[in-house]
């Protein structure tokens, strides 16, 4: 029954922290268009649960994509400089698109692993109340 709640746990730790990635990556998709908006990244960190000696995962932090801004050249605009240019975002939508589905799909599978485990613990329990 304990390796059955220690994969739980596991479960558990992927779903929260890829719904933090998600989280990350809708912000990234919402300010696409907004100037000077730096793109977020999420990076995981491997955890040790040492009172039941369970892993998992968690977000160790969010950090702010190095990668240059997009030039825009718009000289009506009102950040735009001398030459007419101001720099935009430098978020890429597909990228953000394709890790979205990345962390969609990741977090169906751990969804689909706690189910399992939740499952068979129940089996487990009815068939020692027998």
């Amino acid at each position: 029954m304990g390796d059955l709640l220690k994969s739980m746990t596991v479960s558990a730790s992927g779903l929260m922290a890829q719904a933090q990635r998600l989280n990350v990556v809708s912000q990234n998709i919402a300010n696409a268009d907004t100037p000077g908006y730096q793109r977020k990244q999420s990076e995981f960190q491997q955890m040790f649960d040492t009172f039941d000696g369970s892993d998992g995962v968690a977000v160790l932090k969010i950090s702010l994509d190095d990668s240059p801004f997009k030039k825009i050249y718009d000289p009506t605009h009102p950040l735009a400089d001398t030459t007419g240019n101001y720099d935009g975002s430098n978020v890429n939508t597909m990228i953000e698109v394709a890790d979205a589905r990345e962390a969609q799909r990741s977090y169906e599978a751990n969804l689909r692993s706690f189910d399992n485990a939740r499952q068979m613990s129940r089996s487990l329990l009815e068939l020692l109340k027998r």
